[in-house]
């Protein structure tokens, strides 16, 4: 077990460029897809978590799935994984890129890879969105809809946006939104 969340995390690692955002399509497939250690509803639990706590969002899924599946060593073993090809792959392009960063060549191969880093993020946003709201996308139609799940974000976007507050407030407003309605039997 503790290999298989080494080597699951290890291939996160290495193909999850962009940032955590983009590393989350990578990670609903091992974790949730081809592993079942969580269902959809808890990999979005999972996203949540990752996002309120400290540090990247792709090494704490990682830490979290870890003690999990398998405990502390889990953890261990997930999160070095998970962080093993960025250390190895940062060093060797620092090095590469301070030798030829004027080469437009380099230049125009980074440019390229923008559009499949912004496709990752929409896809996990996709994703996330549609669990929050319908259940999932299988799930998704006007009569399955979480009315109360809409409002919350579109509450949260305007405090985002609009009044541009602290992700950390609007993430604990959400929480005392959701609270509330569950109170009142809204939601």
């Amino acid at each position: 077990m503790l290999l298989q969340l080494f080597f699951s995390f290890l291939q996160v690692g290495m193909f999850s460029f962009g940032g955590g955002y983009a590393a989350m399509p990578l990670i609903q497939a091992q974790v949730v897809t081809e592993h079942g250690w969580l269902s959809m509803e808890e990999f979005t639990d999972l996203i949540t978590i990752s996002e309120m706590t400290p540090g990247p969002i792709a090494v704490n899924s990682a830490t979290f799935v870890g003690i999990r599946v398998a405990g502390l060593p889990g953890a261990f073993m997930a999160t070095l994984g998970c962080i093993l090809p960025a250390c190895i792959l940062v060093t060797v392009i620092a090095k590469l890129y301070l030798k030829y960063r004027s080469m437009s060549v380099l230049q125009d191969v980074l440019s390229c890879i923008r559009p499949a880093v912004v496709a990752m993020i929409a896809s996990a946003g996709i994703s996330i969105l549609a669990s929050a709201f319908w259940g999932g996308l299988a799930n998704i139609s006007l009569s399955g809809t979480h009315w109360t799940m809409i409002g919350i974000f579109l509450v949260s976007l305007v405090m985002l946006r609009k009044f541009k507050l602290s992700p950390i407030l609007v993430m604990f407003s959400a929480g005392v939104m959701k609270l509330l309605m569950s109170l009142v039997g809204i939601g």
